[in-house]
């Protein structure tokens, strides 16, 4: 296999991360999260939902991966370790009572040596459980462990020009993904016939490169349900006048670009015209805040003077970082933009500014997604910042024929 970046470029991150983990006093790195992993090394195969581990010891040239051994393959065909850096484990320790993976790599590091060290472990990771943690610590009782959650996130925080590059083609596939759903959807209609459709754009991509899976199905809440944000879809029709919430995003080679927008189907209501016309005003008072040495705090508060003025306030975030990632979640867990979070922008680092509303019985999102450039920013999509409009709808209970 091709892997989707030179073999430099990994050499550079390891060599990053290498020197976080001496800052913070680690000697070897356990690796769970898996978008840290892909990032080391390359490894792309849903096979997260078990066990696996790359270990990154300070003073050895190569990261060692262990895992299941109907995995070993796949980590040998797309990582760019060495094949005897690739270590599989029994099926016997998957799902047992008995035995444990963690029993299996705290015996591997104890028998090459390294049982007695300063271990960072990713605590507050979605793939490293608290049963985990206690058997490792049981299997390495000389061990000093330390919590290294963020340790390789940060390291990703800011982008190569390749990691824009494939950015950059996510936005492509979201933009032409959203507009085709949007043309789709009219009264009449089920929504999971939407997501089918949405779906079939993502992954299909472009003429001239395919989509990946994104690490985080579709959102659709439609009517009332737009003030619930994380609802996905149901099996009912669309109806008119209602309002459409959908939040997705383009991924590809792991790199997602969401986006979100809000359509009326029919005419909106002098509200919801509204509050739109209020969060694009915050949205293009938040942009020109962009710049490298500006603070995500600045953006936050760029947001929030801009909504006071009309008596709104958002309690969540105004947005976060993004780029590679796996289920399931598209953020990169290190910065948000929100008033306590004092981060530098610096060029090539990326967000998803979501300065979306949510009310009682209500709400609107229209999103973007944002690389820091040397003067200012660059918009990934093109897709309008606005509340989308269809009237003069006609009705198709028959999606196929659309």
């Amino acid at each position: 296999m091709v892997l989707p970046f030179d073999i430099m470029e990994y050499q550079g991150r390891l060599d990053k991360t290498k020197k976080r983990m001496e800052e913070d006093g680690i000697e070897i790195l356990c690796v769970t999260n898996p978008s840290n992993m892909n990032y080391l090394t390359g490894y792309d195969a849903w096979s997260f939902y078990v066990h696996q581990m790359l270990i990154v010891i300070i003073d050895e040239p190569q990261p060692i991966w262990i895992g299941r051994t109907m995995d070993a393959n796949g980590a040998k065909a797309t990582t760019w370790i060495y094949d005897d850096n690739v270590i599989a484990y029994p099926d016997y320790y998957i799902h047992s009572d008995v035995y444990h993976p963690m029993d299996f790599i705290g015996e591997i590091l104890r028998e090459i040596g390294q049982g007695n060290r300063r271990v960072g472990v990713e605590m507050e990771q979605f793939y490293f459980t608290a049963k985990s943690f206690q058997r490792l610590q049981r299997a390495l009782p000389d061990a000093f462990f330390l919590d290294a959650s963020n340790l390789v996130n940060f390291v990703r925080l800011i982008k190569s020009d390749q990691e824009i590059e494939y950015m950059r083609r996510a936005g492509k596939i979201v933009d032409q993904a959203m507009s085709r759903t949007i043309d789709y959807i009219q009264p009449g209609v089920r929504e999971n016939d939407a997501v089918a459709h949405l779906y079939y754009h993502l992954i299909s991509g472009t003429p001239e490169y395919g989509g990946d899976y994104p690490a985080i199905v579709p959102m659709m809440p439609t009517g009332d349900h737009t003030s619930m944000p994380h609802l996905t879809w149901s099996e009912q029709k669309f109806q008119e006048n209602s309002p459409v919430v959908i939040e997705t995003a383009g991924c590809y080679k792991r790199y997602h670009v969401p986006m979100a927008r809000t359509i009326s189907l029919g005419e909106p209501s002098e509200r919801l015209q509204y509050v739109a016309s209020v969060v694009q005003e915050g949205i293009e008072n938040t942009l020109q805040t962009i710049r490298p040495g500006a603070t995500c705090s600045d953006l936050e508060a760029a947001w929030r003077n801009s909504i006071k003025k009309y008596g709104f306030e958002k309690e969540s975030r105004l947005g976060y970082s993004t780029g590679l990632s796996y289920p399931p979640d598209w953020g990169e867990h290190t910065a948000s933009i929100r008033s306590d979070d004092h981060t530098v922008l610096e060029p090539n680092m990326t967000f998803h500014m979501i300065p979306a509303l949510w009310f009682e019985n209500d709400g609107i999102e229209i999103s973007t997604t944002f690389r820091v450039t040397e003067s200012g920013y660059e918009l990934f999509t093109s897709h309008p910042r606005e509340l989308i409009i269809k009237s003069n709808l006609g009705y198709n209970t028959n999606p196929m024929s659309s």
